[in-house]
């Protein structure tokens, strides 16, 4: 099984539009004012769909993988994102860098290399 689709709900469907170019995904679907849908370079997709209201925080982020986080982080500070935190290395062995799109929803700019599969304390086959 591989993850394909992520949708996410939006109130402002022109800012969460623009926030999702600025960070450099790849608008495939525009139907206004209820539903976008943006690709990775890998093919992987994410959707924006319109609510009336925002539910409470669900807790979700999601990662978007980058090979150098402080220079994304700048080039996105340049468009006008403004970042909750600074990029910083995790004790997981991840650096990363976390932003809000315009409907709050949690994004982490982050990269892991081959920590992101790989990480020490993996289990193995064996193990599980």
């Amino acid at each position: 099984m591989d993850l394909n689709q992520v949708t996410v709900p939006c109130i402002d469907y022109e800012a969460s539009v623009a926030f999702y170019k600025a960070l450099g995904l790849t608008q495939i679907v525009d139907s206004p004012p209820r539903y976008a849908r943006f690709e990775t370079p890998t093919g992987a997709t994410l959707s924006l769909h319109s609510v009336d209201v925002l539910a409470e925080s669900t807790g979700v982020t999601i990662y978007f993988e980058v090979k150098d986080v402080d220079q994304r982080v700048r080039e996105l500070e340049a468009e006008g994102l403004i970042f909750d935190t600074r990029p910083v290395d995790q004790r997981w062995l991840w650096r990363e860098a976390y932003v809000r799109d315009p409907a709050g929803n949690a994004i982490c700019i982050f990269n892991a290399g081959e920590n992101r599969r790989y990480p020490p304390w993996r289990i193995s086959a064996s193990d599980s």
